[in-house]
């Protein structure tokens, strides 16, 4: 066939396309296939050896989302490879070229480098693990992944924020070990201390025999004065994450107590004003 003066043997480039275009096909079903076997066997080991080995369910989590990226990530890099090698393109030049570029975008790639170093030690020093509940980098939430780049942190809101790794100092981790249940009460100057502190302890009794409470919890009494009220304090151990169901609890309880008993919370004085304007 000629073709604005060119010759082509039609016959001859198509033996020669379609072994490559059947290859590359075949590559790239191997990898869809794969991919997803690769992932399940390493769901299934991390399980296994988190059970042999009596890891918490959060640290298998995290292992789990970190190795699945990393596996992602190499075979899409093998799968690459093989393509150049296929289309036969040579990788020497090709790396070689690759390292002049990267020797040249070094040093606009530190902030990637430091994610990366950065991420490998809050891994190794287990600061952070997926359902942690923890402040950092000014987000306060519950860890959803750790990746080598990015952490992801779901607010109480529903906000899902992505921290470089490199930005996160000063992990404040709440969901290690028990939590404080605080509760703090007010009553009127004019009301009885005593009475109102007896009133508290009979409500702190009534949670002891709560499963939820691993210590306490106990009226420690008097916490400050104020202007208009006197503030009395309620303070116990809990499980991670019941501590802010247990204050509602205890405050629900206390405010009935409280009526009961004819002891009265002062209405806050900038309501009231707010309320007349």
């Amino acid at each position: 066939m000629d073709i604005f003066g060119i010759n082509i043997d039609l016959a001859s480039l198509m033996s020669s396309i379609v072994p490559v275009v059947l290859q590359i096909g075949l590559m790239i079903l191997a990898f869809i296939i794969l991919v997803p076997i690769g992932k399940k066997i390493i769901e299934k080991t991390l399980r296994k050896a988190g059970s042999n080995q009596k890891l918490s369910p959060s640290r298998v989590k995290t292992l789990e989302k970190l190795l699945l990226n990393v596996f992602s990530y190499v075979m899409f890099f093998v799968l690459i490879l093989m393509l150049f090698g296929v289309l036969g393109i040579p990788l020497g030049p090709l790396l070689a070229g690759a390292g002049i570029i990267g020797l040249a975008i070094g040093f606009g790639a530190q902030g990637l480098v430091s994610d990366i170093v950065t991420g490998f030690f809050i891994l190794l020093e287990r600061q952070l693990e997926i359902d942690d509940y923890a402040t950092t980098a000014g987000y306060d939430g519950i860890v959803e992944e750790i990746g080598l780049r990015t952490t992801k942190i779901r607010s109480f809101d529903g906000t899902l924020n992505y921290v470089p790794n490199r930005y996160i100092e000063g992990v404040a981790n709440h969901t290690r070990g028990n939590m404080r249940a605080l509760v703090d009460i007010s009553i009127q100057h004019n009301d009885n201390i005593d009475k109102a502190i007896t009133v508290l302890e009979e409500v702190c009794e009534g949670f002891k025999e709560d499963e939820r409470f691993k210590e306490g919890p106990d009226a420690i009494g008097v916490q400050s004065f104020g202007s208009t009220d006197i503030v009395l304090r309620v303070v116990g151990q809990t499980e991670n994450g019941l501590q802010w169901e247990c204050e509602r609890a205890m405050r629900k309880s206390i405010k009935e107590a409280f009526n009961h008993a004819g002891i009265e919370t002062p209405f806050p004085q900038q309501v009231a004003v707010q309320m007349k304007q």
